[in-house]
């Protein structure tokens, strides 16, 4: 078991069947994963994308930048909820963001992170980045770096990487293993090429999963998963 994660959570997975807002029961299903790798401890920083209340810049009349930022703020809307669930199941939660959310949250910081995570707290990066043309891949590769984990567990929709879309290809090859090198070159839809090329240069592995599997986050956070490894050898 991985002594220290980074788990990515799409929007849209915690959404379950309507595609916006929260399921319940979805996030209560994460919650109680989560504590069983607390309670055999394993050390959990999490990133929520924002995609089940914002995606991108659906408007030519909106601005970037603050479309981006609409963004950010969604991932913090789905940060506090997750928190407060897992608050529910028994769990002690941190949120941080890298910009000022009055009493919602605390600025990030390395060192508060890593002793909140030390003490058994899961801890939530919400905001992304705290700038606009950053995704939450980015963000999630940056946070795994500066907490030093072992790894990157991203819950997807879709059970690993495929070599091509398994929805519009029914003959699609789903990959065990691969290189980052490999996800670069072939722009395979892992996480965004900027956080991919991230992954690669400061050595952080990959786990690549569906979320709706029978305990998919405590198999990944063990290694023998159902999914796609990606290396960094």
């Amino acid at each position: 078991m991985m002594k220290r994660i980074l788990l990515k959570l799409s929007g849209e997975a915690l959404s379950g069947e309507k595609g916006h807002g929260f399921d319940e029961a979805t996030c209560i299903g994460v919650a109680k994963q989560v504590a069983k790798l607390v309670e055999s401890g394993t050390q959990v920083g999490i990133v929520i994308g924002g995609g089940n209340f914002w995606r991108g810049r659906t408007s030519e009349t909106i601005d970037r930048t603050k479309a981006d930022q609409i963004g950010m703020l969604a991932t913090v809307m789905n940060c506090i909820y997750v928190s407060d669930i897992f608050r529910y199941v028994g769990m002690d939660t941190r949120i941080m963001t890298p910009f000022v959310c009055g009493s919602f949250a605390e600025l990030f910081s390395k060192d508060a992170a890593v002793q909140a995570l030390e003490a058994g707290q899961v801890v939530f990066f919400a905001g992304g980045t705290g700038h606009p043309y950053f995704s939450t891949d980015t963000a999630t590769t940056l946070r795994a770096i500066e907490i030093e984990a072992e790894g990157i567990l991203l819950a997807k929709a879709v059970d690993g990487i495929y070599d091509s879309d398994p929805k519009l290809n029914p003959d699609a090859k789903r990959y065990d293993e691969i290189s980052i090198q490999e996800v670069i070159d072939q722009r395979l839809a892992a996480m965004d090429l900027s956080a991919s090329i991230m992954c690669m240069e400061n050595a952080m592995p990959m786990y690549v999963f569906a979320l709706e599997e029978e305990d998919s986050i405590v198999h990944a956070a063990s290694g023998d998963f159902n999914g796609t490894k990606v290396t960094v050898d």
